[in-house]
């Protein structure tokens, strides 16, 4: 399960900051791992409150396109995304990010 390599990496930089009672996360919709199965493993780890926001996926493409891909297929490591406007392959501009926003300390 290599989600516990980014939990281990979130959990490192919040216990930088003191003792943890709560983190904020954003987590890219096309991120290595789907928003719901990174919490779900994180709460088991720790006992802090984890919020979290998913951050839509973006793309171009050389259709002219920008915006939110079809996601044909998503799954633990990987997706399937195409252009809506002419079915090609665009080009990923956001949302596969696991970003570690905010902190809060007792």
């Amino acid at each position: 399960m290599h989600e516990q390599a980014f939990i281990d990496k979130i959990i490192e930089q919040a216990s930088a900051q003191g003792e943890i009672e709560s983190v904020f996360l954003e987590i890219g919709e096309l991120a290595h791992v789907p928003g719901e199965e990174l919490v779900s493993s994180f709460r088991i780890r720790v006992s802090w409150k984890i919020d979290w926001k998913e951050i839509p996926a973006q793309v171009e493409c050389d259709c002219g396109f920008s915006g939110h891909p079809t996601i044909l297929e998503r799954g633990h490591d990987h997706f399937m995304i195409e252009c809506p406007k002419c079915k090609g392959m665009p080009v990923i501009v956001a949302g596969t990010d696991i970003k570690l926003v905010s902190v809060r300390v007792k």
